[in-house]
């Protein structure tokens, strides 16, 4: 038996040491044997005293390289507290001398085993990023702050850096059965293993905490054994709010109760002008086929195919010719289209507006509406900011677009921005790339992109504003060149 001895028990380079001497003497995994430097188990009456003697040669230690992987999975796999995980990793390391791709196959009984172990002890320092809590403390310097934690597997110093970067500012101590951590706010230190005695039991910001943890406390979304599984209840003695959870949950019953009977809260007043009523049981059927574009203005008042419709003052239908050879398609009403009824009547509008004059286009002679015909939006303070539609919206309010493409029968359709090409093209297109090649629709007319008005709004720079906005009137130009 070929014995060595470790400095501790995650003395990882001490180990890799040995058991490249080992391994390079040729002795098997049966033979070799890692002990810990002050362990209460001693070496056995024929045990060798020490790898040292089987000295590698010069050439030998230049032969010998291991794939990162495994390296990587033993510095992990030495922070479990088994004690035979010395072994196993030996046996790894002496079985890639002839099995080089060992580590990449996860169905091997050792491969299996490291790296379930090595998945603990991972786990073991995600809990402690969680459940560590620090109590402050006073001394020469100051503030400081102390926690006691006992973590299933040897994680401290692979889990301190985190610490480290969390609480760069404060300083602070963790102390654990195997060692402990601290942190001065320059430099990282490790000490010896400490006792609970040596951290505060409490401080007097544990009732701010605690106050804090029972209010934001849900009961309606209780799963006990849920919390259970992710806070288990090994942790619990070390955290403060562990007392109150007994009390919250026998609680939960008769707080869900009262929760489901308070009444609902009242709307945002400051809205509440802004929200159109409900239409009643005489609103027009918005399943129905349109047969002009006065069923389209009415249905949209009444669909309800997306909950857009619940914090719009309206719908915003199209207008313009009905026989119009050009439609234009934009997003969706915007706050001030919301209020008025009217599309493109906002900033971008005007914008667009603008455009076409230059582009020898008459806006009369087009017919203006968006892909989605309810203002999307969230308030902050007393504005209405505006949100893009999602996929699903589009697709509801496609009926309608459709309706008003059939009744109109344009040449081409001009879509501003992807919203609109979504709308069109059934696909979200890359606008920029796209922008000006005709496409055909199944309809027979031909669909042209471009990029949004509002676009031209965002640009904070003078000079690509003016280039944006040139691009912008020769798509407009291309389209009625398109037309005659």
């Amino acid at each position: 038996m070929s014995v060595t001895t470790l400095d501790g028990e995650t003395d990882f380079d001490g180990w890799r040491k040995a058991a490249r001497a080992f391994r390079l003497a040729g002795v098997e995994p049966a033979a070799a044997r890692f002990v810990v430097a002050g362990a209460v188990e001693q070496g056995g009456l024929f045990d060798q005293p020490s790898a040292d003697e089987a000295s590698p040669t010069p050439d030998d230690r230049r032969a010998f390289t291991v794939p990162k992987e495994f390296v990587d999975l033993a510095q992990n796999l030495i922070l479990h507290r088994s004690a035979d995980r010395f072994d196993l990793m030996y046996r790894l390391l002496w079985r890639l001398k002839d099995e080089p791709d060992l580590i990449k196959v996860i169905s091997d009984r050792d491969v299996a085993d490291a790296l379930e172990r090595v998945k603990n002890v991972s786990r073991a320092s995600h809990k402690m990023k969680a459940f560590v809590r620090f109590r402050q403390v006073h001394d020469d310097l100051g503030e400081a702050w102390v926690a006691w934690f006992e973590p299933p597997h040897r994680v401290l110093e692979k889990t301190a850096p985190f610490f480290q970067r969390r609480f760069t500012t404060m300083r602070w101590s963790i102390l654990t059965p195997d060692g402990s951590a601290f942190w001065d706010g320059d430099a990282l230190r490790f000490g010896p293993p400490a006792t609970r005695d040596m951290a505060p039991a409490e401080d007097e910001i544990e009732d701010f905490w605690k106050t804090y943890y029972a209010s934001t406390f849900n009961p309606a979304r209780l799963k006990v054994k849920t919390m259970q599984g992710e806070m288990a209840k090994s942790y619990w003695k070390n955290l403060p709010e562990a007392a109150l959870i007994p009390e919250l949950v026998a609680a939960s019953s008769v707080r869900t109760e009262t929760m489901v009977a308070a009444p609902s809260p009242q709307p945002n007043p400051r809205f509440a002008r802004a929200v159109a009523p409900d239409l009643h049981s005489a609103r027009p059927d918005a399943e129905a086929m349109p047969e002009n574009l006065d069923d389209v203005a009415s249905g949209v008042q009444a669909c309800r195919r997306c909950p857009l419709y619940r914090d719009a003052t309206q719908g915003v239908c199209g207008e313009g010719p009905k026989s119009a050879r050009l439609m234009i398609v934009g997003e969706q009403p915007g706050d001030q289209e919301d209020l008025a009824g009217r599309a493109f009547i906002g900033p971008a509008g005007q914008v667009l507006n603008a455009a076409l004059a230059e582009a020898g286009i008459d806006r009369s002679d087009v017919y203006v509406t968006n892909a989605v015909k309810h203002f999307k939006h969230e308030p902050r303070g007393k504005r209405r900011l505006h949100k893009t539609p999602n996929a699903g919206e589009v697709q509801a309010c496609r009926w309608w677009l459709d309706s008003e493409r059939r009744l109109i029968k344009p040449q081409v359709v001009l879509a501003l921005g992807a919203t609109a090409g979504l709308a069109l093209l059934g696909r979200k297109p890359a606008v920029m790339q796209e922008r000006g090649a005709p496409i055909e629709l199944s309809d027979g007319s031909t669909a042209v992109l471009t990029v949004h008005p509002s676009y031209l709004l965002r640009l904070p720079d003078e000079a690509a504003k003016s280039e944006a906005r040139r691009l912008f009137i020769e798509d407009l130009a291309a389209v009625q060149r398109r037309m005659r």
